[in-house]
Protein backbone atom coordinates (compact mmCIF):
# COMPACT_ATOMS: atom_id res chain seq x y z
CA UNK A 1 0.00 0.00 0.00
CA UNK A 2 1.14 3.28 -0.56
CA UNK A 3 -0.15 5.84 2.43
CA UNK A 4 0.21 9.86 2.98
CA UNK A 5 0.31 10.55 6.65
CA UNK A 6 -0.57 14.21 7.57
CA UNK A 7 0.24 15.17 11.36
CA UNK A 8 -1.40 18.52 12.83
CA UNK A 9 0.13 20.96 14.86
CA UNK A 10 -1.06 19.11 18.45
CA UNK A 11 1.09 16.06 17.00
CA UNK A 12 4.23 18.33 16.65
CA UNK A 13 3.96 20.35 18.99
CA UNK A 14 7.13 19.18 21.29
CA UNK A 15 10.02 16.88 21.02
CA UNK A 16 7.85 14.02 22.66
CA UNK A 17 4.96 14.45 20.15
CA UNK A 18 7.47 14.44 17.77
CA UNK A 19 8.80 10.74 19.27
CA UNK A 20 5.07 9.43 18.61
CA UNK A 21 5.49 10.54 15.31
CA UNK A 22 7.98 8.69 14.46
CA UNK A 23 7.06 5.21 16.10
CA UNK A 24 3.62 5.68 14.32
CA UNK A 25 5.87 6.43 10.68
CA UNK A 26 8.02 3.49 11.42
CA UNK A 27 5.45 1.04 11.93
CA UNK A 28 4.53 0.93 9.00
CA UNK A 29 7.30 1.50 5.84
CA UNK A 30 3.90 2.09 3.89
CA UNK A 31 3.24 5.63 5.42
CA UNK A 32 5.88 7.15 2.34
CA UNK A 33 5.54 10.90 2.67
CA UNK A 34 4.83 12.75 5.22
CA UNK A 35 2.95 16.00 5.54
CA UNK A 36 3.24 18.46 8.48
CA UNK A 37 1.99 21.56 10.79
CA UNK A 38 3.82 23.58 12.36
CA UNK A 39 3.86 23.65 15.88
CA UNK A 40 0.90 23.24 18.09
CA UNK A 41 0.03 24.25 21.42
CA UNK A 42 1.39 22.47 24.34
CA UNK A 43 -0.98 23.50 26.84
CA UNK A 44 -4.08 25.85 27.10
CA UNK A 45 -1.62 28.44 27.67
CA UNK A 46 0.74 28.46 25.00
CA UNK A 47 1.03 29.93 21.75
CA UNK A 48 0.72 28.44 18.28
CA UNK A 49 3.76 28.92 16.18
CA UNK A 50 1.81 30.14 13.38
CA UNK A 51 0.59 32.81 15.13
CA UNK A 52 3.95 33.73 16.06
CA UNK A 53 4.89 34.31 13.08
CA UNK A 54 1.83 36.42 12.49
CA UNK A 55 2.76 38.10 15.50
CA UNK A 56 6.54 38.75 13.57
CA UNK A 57 4.67 39.93 10.30
CA UNK A 58 3.16 42.44 12.65
CA UNK A 59 5.98 43.48 14.50
CA UNK A 60 8.22 44.23 11.02
CA UNK A 61 5.28 46.46 10.30
CA UNK A 62 5.44 48.55 13.03
CA UNK A 63 9.61 47.95 13.37
CA UNK A 64 9.03 47.29 17.13
CA UNK A 65 9.58 43.87 19.51
CA UNK A 66 11.49 42.06 16.52
CA UNK A 67 14.07 40.61 18.40
CA UNK A 68 11.49 39.56 20.84
CA UNK A 69 9.32 37.26 19.14
CA UNK A 70 12.34 35.86 16.76
CA UNK A 71 13.79 34.51 20.28
CA UNK A 72 10.51 32.75 21.42
CA UNK A 73 9.79 31.43 18.26
CA UNK A 74 13.82 29.90 18.04
CA UNK A 75 12.83 28.72 21.43
CA UNK A 76 9.94 26.95 20.79
CA UNK A 77 12.04 24.71 18.12
CA UNK A 78 15.29 24.62 20.00
CA UNK A 79 13.66 22.78 22.60
CA UNK A 80 12.16 20.13 19.91
CA UNK A 81 15.44 20.05 18.26
CA UNK A 82 17.60 19.53 21.97
CA UNK A 83 14.61 17.20 23.38
CA UNK A 84 15.60 14.60 19.99
CA UNK A 85 19.15 15.13 20.29
CA UNK A 86 19.14 16.63 16.92
CA UNK A 87 22.37 18.78 15.64
CA UNK A 88 20.47 20.73 13.05
CA UNK A 89 20.39 24.02 12.76
CA UNK A 90 17.94 26.76 11.93
CA UNK A 91 19.62 29.69 12.52
CA UNK A 92 20.65 30.76 8.57
CA UNK A 93 16.84 29.76 8.37
CA UNK A 94 15.86 33.00 10.70
CA UNK A 95 18.46 35.12 9.47
CA UNK A 96 16.31 34.47 5.93
CA UNK A 97 12.74 34.89 7.04
CA UNK A 98 13.89 38.04 9.16
CA UNK A 99 15.38 39.49 6.01
CA UNK A 100 12.35 38.75 3.65
CA UNK A 101 10.35 40.16 6.12
CA UNK A 102 12.38 43.13 6.57
CA UNK A 103 12.46 43.46 2.79
CA UNK A 104 8.83 43.58 2.02
CA UNK A 105 7.92 39.83 2.15
CA UNK A 106 4.22 38.48 2.81
CA UNK A 107 2.19 37.78 5.40
CA UNK A 108 0.94 34.60 3.60
CA UNK A 109 5.31 33.92 3.92
CA UNK A 110 5.49 34.83 7.08
CA UNK A 111 2.96 32.25 7.87
CA UNK A 112 3.70 29.61 6.52
CA UNK A 113 7.43 29.27 8.23
CA UNK A 114 6.08 27.29 11.05
CA UNK A 115 5.27 24.41 8.71
CA UNK A 116 8.37 25.17 6.40
CA UNK A 117 10.28 24.79 9.88
CA UNK A 118 8.70 21.92 11.21
CA UNK A 119 9.17 19.57 8.42
CA UNK A 120 13.22 20.84 8.10
CA UNK A 121 13.50 19.60 11.65
CA UNK A 122 10.97 16.17 11.03
CA UNK A 123 12.63 15.43 8.22
CA UNK A 124 16.51 15.32 10.09
CA UNK A 125 14.61 13.64 12.67
CA UNK A 126 12.78 10.31 10.22
CA UNK A 127 16.24 10.40 7.85
CA UNK A 128 14.03 11.11 5.45
CA UNK A 129 14.01 14.27 2.38
CA UNK A 130 12.95 17.38 2.93
CA UNK A 131 10.81 18.59 0.05
CA UNK A 132 9.58 21.93 0.00
CA UNK A 133 5.83 22.45 -1.02
CA UNK A 134 6.84 25.48 -3.42
CA UNK A 135 8.20 23.23 -5.37
CA UNK A 136 4.88 20.93 -4.90
CA UNK A 137 1.71 22.68 -4.51
CA UNK A 138 1.09 25.76 -7.35
CA UNK A 139 -1.73 28.44 -6.99
CA UNK A 140 -3.50 30.85 -9.94
CA UNK A 141 -3.71 33.70 -8.11
CA UNK A 142 -5.65 32.87 -4.71
CA UNK A 143 -6.78 29.41 -5.72
CA UNK A 144 -4.97 26.24 -6.08
CA UNK A 145 -3.63 24.93 -9.58
CA UNK A 146 -4.97 21.84 -8.95
CA UNK A 147 -3.82 20.27 -12.48
CA UNK A 148 -0.35 21.52 -12.32
CA UNK A 149 0.12 20.43 -8.73
CA UNK A 150 -1.33 16.66 -9.47
CA UNK A 151 1.19 16.85 -12.63
CA UNK A 152 4.62 18.20 -10.82
CA UNK A 153 3.68 16.64 -7.86
CA UNK A 154 3.68 13.12 -9.35
CA UNK A 155 6.57 14.09 -11.53
CA UNK A 156 8.59 14.99 -8.54
CA UNK A 157 7.98 12.37 -5.68
CA UNK A 158 8.00 9.48 -8.57
CA UNK A 159 11.90 9.39 -8.10
CA UNK A 160 11.77 9.89 -3.91
CA UNK A 161 10.69 6.97 -1.70
CA UNK A 162 10.08 8.75 1.31
CA UNK A 163 10.19 12.68 2.23
CA UNK A 164 8.90 14.94 4.28
CA UNK A 165 6.80 17.87 3.57
CA UNK A 166 5.29 21.02 4.82
CA UNK A 167 2.05 21.83 4.74
CA UNK A 168 -0.07 24.54 4.56
CA UNK A 169 1.26 26.53 1.46
CA UNK A 170 2.84 26.86 -2.12
CA UNK A 171 3.19 29.41 -4.43
CA UNK A 172 1.99 31.37 -7.48
CA UNK A 173 2.81 32.10 -11.31
CA UNK A 174 5.14 34.48 -9.71
CA UNK A 175 6.65 32.55 -7.42
CA UNK A 176 5.17 34.44 -4.41
CA UNK A 177 4.22 32.16 -1.42
CA UNK A 178 0.43 31.90 -0.80
CA UNK A 179 -1.32 30.03 1.62
CA UNK A 180 -4.45 27.88 2.19
CA UNK A 181 -6.65 29.11 4.93
CA UNK A 182 -5.98 27.99 8.53
CA UNK A 183 -6.29 24.24 9.02
CA UNK A 184 -4.69 23.93 5.17
CA UNK A 185 -2.14 21.06 6.03
CA UNK A 186 -4.88 19.00 5.50
CA UNK A 187 -5.64 20.31 2.22
CA UNK A 188 -2.12 19.95 0.99
CA UNK A 189 -1.62 16.33 2.59
CA UNK A 190 -4.82 15.87 0.07
CA UNK A 191 -3.56 17.33 -2.63
CA UNK A 192 -0.06 15.15 -2.13
CA UNK A 193 -2.49 11.83 -1.66
CA UNK A 194 -4.49 12.52 -5.36
CA UNK A 195 -1.29 13.00 -7.08
CA UNK A 196 0.89 9.96 -6.13
CA UNK A 197 -2.66 7.72 -6.17
CA UNK A 198 -2.28 6.92 -2.63
CA UNK A 199 -4.43 4.03 -1.09
CA UNK A 200 -5.05 5.92 1.85
CA UNK A 201 -4.77 9.08 3.46
CA UNK A 202 -4.07 8.91 7.14
CA UNK A 203 -4.70 12.68 8.89
CA UNK A 204 -3.28 12.13 12.44
CA UNK A 205 -5.02 14.79 15.13
CA UNK A 206 -5.59 15.15 18.57
CA UNK A 207 -8.95 12.78 18.79
CA UNK A 208 -9.49 9.27 17.90
CA UNK A 209 -12.00 10.16 15.08
CA UNK A 210 -14.72 12.33 14.30
CA UNK A 211 -17.31 12.71 17.07
CA UNK A 212 -20.56 12.77 16.19
CA UNK A 213 -20.94 16.04 17.95
CA UNK A 214 -19.22 18.59 19.27
CA UNK A 215 -17.64 17.48 22.41
CA UNK A 216 -18.02 21.55 23.64
CA UNK A 217 -21.82 20.80 23.89
CA UNK A 218 -22.64 16.82 24.46
CA UNK A 219 -20.18 15.25 27.00
CA UNK A 220 -18.09 13.15 25.74
CA UNK A 221 -19.67 11.85 21.80
CA UNK A 222 -19.20 8.96 20.40
CA UNK A 223 -17.06 8.54 17.41
CA UNK A 224 -17.96 8.08 13.87
CA UNK A 225 -16.31 4.94 12.73
CA UNK A 226 -17.21 5.26 8.93
CA UNK A 227 -18.56 8.40 7.27
CA UNK A 228 -19.46 9.10 3.48
CA UNK A 229 -17.63 11.83 2.07
CA UNK A 230 -21.05 13.04 1.34
CA UNK A 231 -22.26 13.21 4.69
CA UNK A 232 -18.99 14.76 5.76
CA UNK A 233 -19.48 18.07 3.59
CA UNK A 234 -22.57 18.20 5.22
CA UNK A 235 -21.28 18.59 8.73
CA UNK A 236 -17.94 20.75 7.84
CA UNK A 237 -20.08 22.94 6.03
CA UNK A 238 -22.14 23.74 9.60
CA UNK A 239 -19.07 24.10 11.17
CA UNK A 240 -18.13 20.54 12.62
CA UNK A 241 -13.90 20.73 12.70
CA UNK A 242 -11.35 18.03 12.58
CA UNK A 243 -10.37 18.21 9.16
CA UNK A 244 -10.65 21.24 6.78
CA UNK A 245 -13.38 20.94 4.00
CA UNK A 246 -11.71 21.69 0.66
CA UNK A 247 -9.26 18.64 2.07
CA UNK A 248 -12.08 16.52 0.80
CA UNK A 249 -12.05 17.37 -2.86
CA UNK A 250 -8.75 16.02 -4.17
CA UNK A 251 -8.93 12.91 -2.60
CA UNK A 252 -12.69 12.09 -3.24
CA UNK A 253 -12.03 12.43 -7.10
CA UNK A 254 -9.41 9.66 -7.02
CA UNK A 255 -11.44 7.70 -4.64
CA UNK A 256 -9.49 7.88 -1.97
CA UNK A 257 -10.53 7.06 1.40
CA UNK A 258 -9.27 9.35 4.85
CA UNK A 259 -8.64 8.30 8.11
CA UNK A 260 -9.20 10.28 10.88
CA UNK A 261 -6.28 8.76 13.16
CA UNK A 262 -5.31 10.17 17.34
CA UNK A 263 -1.62 10.70 17.47
CA UNK A 264 -1.94 10.10 20.90
CA UNK A 265 -3.95 7.03 20.46
CA UNK A 266 -2.54 5.14 17.65
CA UNK A 267 -4.38 1.93 18.39
CA UNK A 268 -7.33 3.45 18.22
CA UNK A 269 -9.65 2.20 14.72
CA UNK A 270 -10.57 6.11 13.94
CA UNK A 271 -12.79 7.38 11.41
CA UNK A 272 -12.72 6.17 7.93
CA UNK A 273 -13.66 8.41 5.02
CA UNK A 274 -14.94 6.71 2.49
CA UNK A 275 -16.76 7.41 -0.74
CA UNK A 276 -19.59 4.78 -0.23
CA UNK A 277 -19.77 1.81 2.19
CA UNK A 278 -22.19 -0.90 2.75
CA UNK A 279 -21.32 -1.17 6.64
CA UNK A 280 -23.94 0.03 8.76
CA UNK A 281 -24.06 2.85 11.10
CA UNK A 282 -24.12 2.33 14.54
CA UNK A 283 -26.72 4.90 14.98
CA UNK A 284 -29.63 5.86 12.59
CA UNK A 285 -27.94 9.36 12.20
CA UNK A 286 -23.85 9.85 11.47
CA UNK A 287 -23.91 13.79 13.46
CA UNK A 288 -25.10 16.51 14.46
CA UNK A 289 -23.74 20.33 13.69
CA UNK A 290 -24.66 23.60 13.00
CA UNK A 291 -24.09 27.08 13.30
CA UNK A 292 -25.45 30.27 15.24
CA UNK A 293 -25.97 34.12 14.31
CA UNK A 294 -28.62 33.62 11.22
CA UNK A 295 -31.60 35.44 10.25
CA UNK A 296 -34.77 35.22 8.74
CA UNK A 297 -36.91 37.20 5.75
CA UNK A 298 -40.44 35.68 5.76
CA UNK A 299 -42.25 37.03 2.85
CA UNK A 300 -45.94 36.59 2.30
CA UNK A 301 -48.15 37.47 -0.95
CA UNK A 302 -51.61 35.79 -1.86
CA UNK A 303 -51.30 33.77 -4.81
CA UNK A 304 -47.40 33.63 -4.63
CA UNK A 305 -47.91 29.92 -6.44
CA UNK A 306 -48.93 31.63 -9.53
CA UNK A 307 -46.87 34.46 -10.22
CA UNK A 308 -43.92 33.40 -12.62
CA UNK A 309 -40.60 34.25 -11.84
CA UNK A 310 -41.42 35.67 -7.68
CA UNK A 311 -38.83 33.55 -6.11
CA UNK A 312 -36.30 34.26 -9.12
CA UNK A 313 -36.86 38.26 -8.73
CA UNK A 314 -36.72 37.96 -4.63
CA UNK A 315 -33.27 36.12 -4.90
CA UNK A 316 -32.18 38.49 -7.46
CA UNK A 317 -32.31 41.43 -4.86
CA UNK A 318 -30.28 39.59 -2.36
CA UNK A 319 -28.20 38.42 -4.49
CA UNK A 320 -27.42 42.33 -6.23
CA UNK A 321 -26.66 43.09 -2.34
CA UNK A 322 -23.88 40.13 -2.38
CA UNK A 323 -25.73 38.26 0.03
CA UNK A 324 -25.45 34.80 0.28
CA UNK A 325 -28.70 33.01 1.56
CA UNK A 326 -28.86 29.40 3.01
CA UNK A 327 -32.08 27.58 2.86
CA UNK A 328 -35.30 28.84 1.02
CA UNK A 329 -38.07 26.80 3.08
CA UNK A 330 -41.65 27.92 0.97
CA UNK A 331 -45.16 27.73 1.30
CA UNK A 332 -48.06 28.12 -1.33
CA UNK A 333 -48.15 32.01 -0.44
CA UNK A 334 -44.97 32.15 1.72
CA UNK A 335 -41.44 32.26 1.00
CA UNK A 336 -38.54 32.48 3.90
CA UNK A 337 -34.87 33.27 3.33
CA UNK A 338 -32.56 32.53 6.30
CA UNK A 339 -29.41 34.25 5.77
CA UNK A 340 -26.58 35.34 8.03
CA UNK A 341 -27.31 37.93 10.49
CA UNK A 342 -23.98 40.18 9.92
CA UNK A 343 -24.39 39.72 6.27
CA UNK A 344 -27.60 41.45 6.50
CA UNK A 345 -27.69 44.05 8.83
CA UNK A 346 -25.47 45.90 6.66
CA UNK A 347 -28.02 46.02 3.80
CA UNK A 348 -30.61 45.63 5.63
CA UNK A 349 -33.13 48.50 4.64
CA UNK A 350 -31.86 48.22 0.67
CA UNK A 351 -32.27 44.47 0.47
CA UNK A 352 -36.61 44.87 2.06
CA UNK A 353 -36.96 48.16 -0.51
CA UNK A 354 -35.78 45.99 -3.28
CA UNK A 355 -37.60 43.23 -2.15
CA UNK A 356 -40.74 45.59 -1.76
CA UNK A 357 -40.45 46.71 -5.00
CA UNK A 358 -39.68 43.52 -7.11
CA UNK A 359 -42.37 41.65 -6.11
CA UNK A 360 -45.05 43.97 -4.17
CA UNK A 361 -45.48 41.52 -0.81
CA UNK A 362 -48.82 41.92 1.29
CA UNK A 363 -45.89 41.66 4.34
CA UNK A 364 -42.39 41.55 5.23
CA UNK A 365 -41.03 40.05 8.14
CA UNK A 366 -37.43 40.16 10.24
CA UNK A 367 -36.54 37.66 13.02
CA UNK A 368 -32.91 37.66 14.06
CA UNK A 369 -30.50 35.78 16.81
CA UNK A 370 -31.49 31.97 14.75
CA UNK A 371 -29.14 28.53 14.62
CA UNK A 372 -29.30 26.22 11.81
CA UNK A 373 -28.51 22.83 12.97
CA UNK A 374 -27.73 19.81 10.34
CA UNK A 375 -28.88 16.29 11.49
CA UNK A 376 -27.18 14.19 8.97
CA UNK A 377 -27.09 10.03 7.91
CA UNK A 378 -27.33 7.74 5.47
CA UNK A 379 -29.12 5.65 7.98
CA UNK A 380 -32.05 8.17 7.96
CA UNK A 381 -32.98 7.34 4.07
CA UNK A 382 -34.23 3.38 5.04
CA UNK A 383 -35.87 4.78 8.77
CA UNK A 384 -39.38 5.79 9.27
CA UNK A 385 -40.05 8.90 11.72
CA UNK A 386 -36.88 10.35 11.62
CA UNK A 387 -38.37 13.75 11.34
CA UNK A 388 -41.14 12.47 14.60
CA UNK A 389 -38.38 11.56 16.52
CA UNK A 390 -36.34 15.44 16.21
CA UNK A 391 -39.42 17.31 16.56
CA UNK A 392 -40.47 14.83 19.73
CA UNK A 393 -36.61 15.53 21.25
CA UNK A 394 -37.13 19.31 20.87
CA UNK A 395 -40.83 19.25 22.40
CA UNK A 396 -39.72 17.43 25.43
CA UNK A 397 -36.82 20.23 25.85
CA UNK A 398 -39.84 22.81 25.22
CA UNK A 399 -37.50 24.19 22.13
CA UNK A 400 -39.70 25.90 19.35
CA UNK A 401 -38.75 24.91 15.50
CA UNK A 402 -38.48 28.02 13.02
CA UNK A 403 -37.94 25.61 10.52
CA UNK A 404 -37.35 22.10 9.25
CA UNK A 405 -36.05 21.13 5.67
CA UNK A 406 -35.11 17.87 4.36
CA UNK A 407 -33.06 17.79 1.27
CA UNK A 408 -34.15 15.47 -1.17
CA UNK A 409 -31.47 13.05 -0.74
CA UNK A 410 -32.74 12.41 2.69
CA UNK A 411 -29.09 12.38 3.53
CA UNK A 412 -29.87 15.41 5.86
CA UNK A 413 -32.55 17.48 7.85
CA UNK A 414 -31.83 21.26 9.05
CA UNK A 415 -33.65 22.78 11.30
CA UNK A 416 -34.04 26.11 12.83
CA UNK A 417 -34.32 27.40 16.24
CA UNK A 418 -33.22 30.27 18.65
CA UNK A 419 -29.62 31.17 19.06
CA UNK A 420 -30.30 30.56 22.99
CA UNK A 421 -31.77 26.82 22.29
CA UNK A 422 -28.73 26.25 20.08
CA UNK A 423 -27.22 23.90 22.66
CA UNK A 424 -30.17 22.24 24.04
CA UNK A 425 -30.93 21.13 20.90
CA UNK A 426 -28.32 19.48 19.66
CA UNK A 427 -28.16 17.90 23.19
CA UNK A 428 -32.00 16.78 22.96
CA UNK A 429 -31.29 15.07 19.18
CA UNK A 430 -28.21 13.41 20.64
CA UNK A 431 -29.79 11.65 22.98
CA UNK A 432 -32.69 10.55 21.16
CA UNK A 433 -30.76 8.86 18.56
CA UNK A 434 -27.52 8.65 20.13
CA UNK A 435 -27.89 7.63 23.89
CA UNK A 436 -31.03 6.05 23.06
CA UNK A 437 -29.71 3.47 20.54
CA UNK A 438 -32.19 3.03 18.74
CA UNK A 439 -30.91 0.45 15.94
CA UNK A 440 -30.53 1.01 12.23
CA UNK A 441 -32.33 -0.80 10.25
CA UNK A 442 -31.38 -4.17 8.70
Amino acid sequence: MLKIAKFGGSSCASSEQFEKVKNIVMADRDRKYIVVSAPGKRNGKDTKVTDLFISLYEAVQKKKGIEEIVEKIKRRYQEIIEGLSLSISLEEDFSEIVRRLMAGDSLDYAASRGEYLNARVMAEYLGFPFIDAERLIFFSGDSCDFKKTEEVAKSVLSSVEYAVIPGFYGVNENGEVVTFSRGGSDVTGSLIAAAVYADLYENWTDVSGFLVSDPHIVEKPEVIDYITYRELRELSYMGAGVLHEDAIFPVRKEGIPIQIKNTNAPEDHGTMIVANTLKKPRFIITGIAGKKNFCSINIEKAMMNAEIGFIRKVLSVIEENGISVEHTPSGIDTLTLFIHQEELESHEQKVLQGIQRAVNPDLIELESDLALIAVVGRGMKSSRGVAGRIFSALAHEYINIKMIDQGSSEYNIIIGVKNENFEAAIRAIYNMFVLSALPTKK
